[in-house]
């Protein structure tokens, strides 16, 4: 979730805009030597005038209003030049060491130029990433043209297929021979998928044709977005440019929650990736689709799928959006198919605006019997921090609010005499900083709720004014990896007023307050703030770490603050509250051993555990094989694994094992979509802790 503070905008006064620009006309930056002469020429790709202001504008506003405000020095050039090439060549297949000698002329120099308004090496460089993507091109139609039937499988050779660190390619031979492989490798992945010869010819010469297509629609606009991007981006993720055309669609992590998927993507080399999903959404709702995987193919209603390989994210996104009521089918590649496989599935959905009532909290009561005791415990499931502003502002008495229907829930599961209660924050993405603030005011006597400490050192605290607690029974909070923003405000509250048992995973880690600037052309969105917890520690990157951690399959390697590249650092400030006696830390041991005696033989949790070590495998290896036979006995033997896995936990819970993999469907979803909460282990698990602490300490007992 964005938050949103005033900022005053700054206007560029005429003079130094001129300034600026005559310094740019007149500067003689040492030009590019023309190694090729391409097919198509990109010449026409220069900065105007109001490009220039608005990279003035950014450099002025970063250098005044962002939160870390680090200098524009030699240090932060270098920063810019190596994030524009991981940018523009993230695995390295496309500029060689001759283009990247070149371009280091301009290594220390990105901070004087960016001070003049000097755009043009920016450009230049964008341009020759053009030449040498339109000869990759070409290069791959041509081994397809030589016709896929022709390629020879049986050779025993390798393709690195993790090249971030890669050294460049040393000639044109090495990169020729680096791109025959990488077509071979997209064959042999189609054609074990289960794709015929003639429609892989097809389809992979139609992908590389349109981008190719879409490469000479390029615009200067794209260049300037990248290369101002690659400037904003050094001082954290959030901080990043919107060009006009894109300023109202496009965000690094576009929300589509307003008629339409309800999910938030990003780009992922070139692939489309979901981060997370909005609750209640399209896509959350359809039980089909899942964070980390990759959007291949977009189809309007029954229109013919387009192949989205190698699409920016904001075409993609443009794809995606449509009208309410109308339909949109994506090819799926799903996250937790092994690295080398590119089996797909089509999803279709329908586009709508997610409901409030549709996010609102829901309640449950979680039956358990433990040490011969039957046991109720009260779950509320709460997918956002929401409230109706609208009705709010308008005085309205019913309006909806997170809070207001919280309180309504406790006195209901009251009613029905619960013995504790677990707030269930899984995949709470967050939402109203206030909700947020009033959901705390539930649990605490009164107090600091959150601390925003802004760019110049000040700290403004929200709190809790009102006396008095109005649930002070047994309390657990549930998280995971997909709780954010508010829900690590809430639960890192509930966690240092000692409050509640924090139970799950390690959550997202955004703990940043961003801003939307506009600028003459096009709109700055940047880092002012930070979020830290009552006791100091900010919630940024390392989030909320539960008291009892259970195992995760979001790696936060792929999904979460610290996942993003050039993401601000976890630190601390004057907490503002006294630190006081703990009366959970003393039965921490305790309670974290009867959980492991518990969760030992849960299939459940074996499951999950056994899944992330052999996932954890799986992304170790950097190369695949280019042999047929080797690489259908390696899919062969992961699919093997990942089957045994599935079926020892059905057995263990008396379920009918599967065939195989793919016939899972209906009968492999979520176990907590299955009905019972008591089917849902982690959430069945966080009731036995609960129970546990209660047995330790009767003290905290309802009375």
């Amino acid at each position: 979730m964005r938050y949103h503070l005033p900022l005053r905008r700054i206007r560029m006064k005429r003079s130094l805009a001129s300034t600026a620009l005559a310094l740019v006309l007149g500067f003689s930056a040492l030009p590019l030597a023309a190694k090729t002469t391409p097919a198509t020429s990109w010449d026409y790709l220069q900065p105007d005038r109001d490009q220039v202001i608005a990279s003035l504008n950014v450099v002025e506003l970063l250098k005044r209003h962002h939160y870390n405000k680090p200098p524009l020095n030699d240090e932060r050039s270098i920063k810019i030049y190596d994030n524009y090439l991981k940018l523009l060549d993230p695995s390295r297949s496309y500029f060689m060491a001759s283009d990247i000698a070149e371009f280091n002329q301009w290594r220390n120099q990105f901070d004087d130029l960016l001070k003049s308004g000097n755009l043009e090496p920016g450009f230049a460089i964008y341009r020759r990433h053009l030449t040498r993507l339109q000869e990759r091109l070409d290069f791959a139609l041509a081994e397809l043209a030589k016709g896929v039937d022709k390629i020879d499988f049986s050779v025993d050779e390798d393709l690195q297929v993790d090249r971030e660190k890669a050294p460049w390619a040393k000639d044109r031979a090495e990169l020729d021979d680096l791109w025959r492989k990488r077509v071979k490798d997209e064959v042999l992945r189609l054609k074990i998928a289960g794709k015929e010869t003639k429609d892989i010819q097809e389809l992979l010469t139609k992908r590389y044709k349109n981008q190719l297509k879409r490469l000479e629609q390029t615009r200067g606009e794209d260049v300037f977005q990248a290369y101002i991007n690659a400037f904003a981006t050094t001082y954290d993720p959030h901080t990043t440019y919107l060009s006009p055309d894109n300023a109202e669609n496009f965000d690094i992590n576009m929300s589509l929650s307003l008629e339409g998927i309800g999910a938030v993507l990003q780009s992922d080399n070139e692939h489309v990736k979901v981060v997370r999903l909005v609750p209640a959404g399209p896509a959350e709702k359809s039980k089909q689709i899942a964070p980390a995987d990759k959007i291949v193919g977009v189809a309007q209603g029954n229109d013919e799928m387009v192949d989205v390989i190698g699409w920016r994210l904001d075409e993609v996104v443009k794809l995606i959006r449509g009208p309410k009521g109308s339909t949109v089918r994506l090819e799926v590649i799903p996250a937790s198919n092994p690295p080398t496989d590119q089996t797909s599935k089509v999803v279709t959905i329908t586009r709508e605006a997610v409901k409030l009532e549709e996010q609102a909290a829901k309640k449950k009561v979680l039956h358990l019997k433990q040490d011969g005791r039957d046991y109720k415990l009260g779950v509320i499931e709460l997918p956002a921090f929401y409230l109706d502003f609208k009705a709010f502002r308008a005085g309205d008495p019913n309006y909806k609010s997170t809070t207001r229907d919280v309180k309504q829930l406790i006195d209901e599961l009251r009613a029905e005499k619960v013995d504790g209660l677990v707030i269930d924050l899984r995949n709470n993405g967050g939402g109203s900083l206030q909700e947020a603030t009033e959901l705390t005011s539930l649990f605490i006597e009164q107090g600091p709720t959150v601390l925003v400490r802004n760019a110049d050192g000040r700290v403004d605290v929200l709190a809790d004014e009102n006396k008095g607690i109005y649930y002070n029974g047994p309390l657990a909070v549930l998280v995971n990896r997909l709780s954010a923003s508010a829900s690590e405000i809430f639960a890192g509250a509930m966690q240092d007023y000692h409050r509640a048992l924090i139970l799950g995973g390690q959550t997202f880690g955004k703990g940043t307050v961003q801003t939307i600037q506009p600028l003459n052309h096009g709109e700055l969105k940047l880092t002012l703030a930070k979020f830290y917890r009552v006791s100091g520690q900010s919630t940024q990157h390392q989030g909320v770490l539960p008291d009892i951690a259970y195992p995760d399959v979001m790696h936060t390697k792929d999904i979460g603050e610290s996942a993003l590249p050039a993401a601000m650092p976890w630190d601390s400030i004057r907490p503002a509250i006294k630190p006081e006696l703990d009366p959970i830390k003393p039965f921490l041991t305790q309670l974290q051993s009867k959980h492991d005696q518990r969760t030992a033989q849960d299939p459940d949790f074996l499951f999950t555990r056994a899944s992330i070590d052999l996932s954890k495998q799986l992304m170790a290896e950097t190369t695949v094989s280019l042999n047929e036979a080797k690489r259908r006995a390696q899919q062969a033997a992961i699919e093997a694994k990942q089957l045994k896995l599935e079926n020892d936990r059905r057995v263990a819970k008396g379920e009918k094992p599967l065939a195989e993999l793919a016939k899972e469907d209906e009968d492999a979803l979520p176990v907590e979509d299955k009905g019972k909460p008591e089917d849902d282990a982690y959430l069945s698990e966080s009731g036995h802790i609960l129970i546990d602490y209660l047995s330790l300490n009767p003290s905290l007992a309802i009375h």
